[in-house]
């Protein structure tokens, strides 16, 4: 199958500063933003803690040997990365227990896992998949191909647009795999040619179909110069409140997708997605019959579909100089991907990006 992998730039024109990310785990921080916080009171142990070049998978199994628990009795609201410094929150089933053991549990935590224990905390509920409101970064672009003040002026230049028009919220190349390669796995098991036994490989694969048609739907729209519009018919989501409704009057809800109050929603493939009405679902349906699948097939595979957040707002965005290196700082909503902003700034060819994990934290 033949696959359109490039995006375009929403700061193109911009010159970008080349570098490299990942250089060391401090080059990349990440800190979840929770959804609530832990009140002290429950049977579930919250714990906030701080790791490096470690899994989230691993952080988990360290904490089940190190209470004795079941690994299900572990639970984390998102994946994040092995090479960065993270910061993140587990739940452990714990039962009533006394003050002594909160005292205890610290210590008990780093004799088998090699983590920085920021706190614990009791609270009522399990902590589930998603239950964040997003992450911020603090990353640093070493190496960039300019320096000094100019280094600071292009990267200053495309913040500045950044903040003002915000972004496509496109996912990260790591989900699509190098050159594509998760994409063309997941296409060849939807053609039925290929069987996997692999539950949660499979599922990663097919998400990446979807995720790939996702970006194709933001790049066609970008490139029909509609990113900055409403469309009628438009899935429309409030940015304070998480509701969805469809645009009937576009020029009516225009003023508000300008001051930020509302975003475009994208289509996740699938029989269960809230279809777009009008000509914004004629662009969705137009976007699925260019890639030669169809909803039933995607209902074969079980790939329900739903709807994403089609841009990104980047208000508290800002750069900064550490020495010849370039520091970029801001939050992004769960799901969001880092790298998306990141090639904004270096412009530098997606595979390059797409040798970082996936960390988009959802």
């Amino acid at each position: 199958m033949e696959l359109d992998l490039k995006l375009p730039y929403s700061t193109e024109g911009l010159p970008g500063i080349g570098g490299q990310l990942r250089a060391a785990p401090e080059a990349f921080v990440v800190e979840e933003i929770p959804l609530y916080e832990a009140s002290g009171v429950g049977q579930h142990l919250y714990v906030n803690i701080t790791k490096e070049e470690q899994t989230t998978r691993e952080v988990q199994r360290g904490l089940a040997e190190a209470f004795d628990l079941p690994y299900n009795a572990v639970s984390f609201a998102g994946m994040k990365d092995k090479f960065a410094r993270t910061t993140q929150t587990f739940s452990l089933l714990v039962g009533h227990v006394d003050d002594g053991f909160l005292r205890a549990a610290p210590e008990r935590i780093s004799e088998k896992t090699p983590v920085t224990v920021n706190w614990v905390r009791l609270h009522r509920n399990k902590l589930k998949k998603g239950h964040l409101l997003g992450n911020r970064f603090a990353i640093t672009v070493t190496g960039p191909s300019v320096q000094g003040e100019e280094a600071m002026t292009r990267a200053e230049a495309v913040a500045a647009q950044l903040r003002d028009r915000g972004l496509p919220n496109f996912y990260g190349p790591q989900r699509l795999g190098q050159n594509g390669a998760n994409v063309r796995r997941g296409w060849e098991l939807l053609q039925g040619g290929k069987r996997m036994s692999n539950r949660w490989l499979r599922g990663l694969l097919l998400a990446s179909v979807q995720s790939y048609l996702c970006n194709r739907y933001l790049a066609v729209r970008q490139q029909q110069g509609r990113f900055a519009e409403m469309m009628t018919g438009d899935i429309a989501k409030k940015h304070d409140t998480g509701g969805l409704f469809v645009v009937a009057d576009r020029e009516a809800e225009q003023s508000r997708y300008e001051r930020k109050e509302i975003s475009f929603t994208t289509p996740i493939y699938g029989p269960k997605m809230w279809d777009a009405e009008a000509e914004s679902g004629e662009l969705e349906r137009e976007v699925l019959a260019e890639s030669g699948l169809d909803i039933d097939s995607l209902a074969k595979a079980k790939m329900m579909g739903t709807r994403r957040l089609g841009r990104i707002l980047l208000d508290d965005l800002s750069v900064g100089q550490n020495g010849t290196d370039i520091v970029v700082q801001f939050s992004l909503p769960k799901g969001a991907f880092a790298t998306t902003v990141l090639r904004e700034f270096m412009k530098v060819p997606d595979d390059l990006l797409a040798q970082a994990p996936d960390e988009n934290g959802a």
